[in-house]
């Protein structure tokens, strides 16, 4: 076979694939993605569902905001976050749902 036959991706976009799921491999980013598929939630609910420090869950939020994968919104002082891709937290639940089912 010939590689004129095959469609290839293009580097940045390998790139922006690879950054998604190394957002996805940390259990940290996955329990914080989970909970906002719950509840739109500040930072200090999350550090206190998580039993984690707010600089902690900080830090882990603006990784996840730096791939468009949570979205925040300001209310007073105070920062709310929700998830921002559908199709990322799509497949966060069926990879779930798969180890659940196994």
């Amino acid at each position: 076979m010939e590689k004129t036959n095959h469609d290839f991706l293009e580097e940045e976009t390998v790139q922006e694939v690879a950054r998604t799921f190394k957002a996805l491999s940390d259990p940290t980013r996955i329990k914080i993605l989970y909970l906002l598929t719950q509840e739109e939630c500040s930072v200090g609910h999350i550090a206190q569902c998580l039993n984690m420090t707010q600089s902690a869950v900080s830090h882990q939020l603006s990784f996840l905001k730096n791939l468009r994968l949570v979205k925040s919104r300001r209310q007073g002082q105070s920062y709310f976050y929700t998830y921002d891709d559908e199709h990322v937290i799509g497949i966060l639940k069926e990879v779930i749902n798969h180890t659940l089912h196994n």
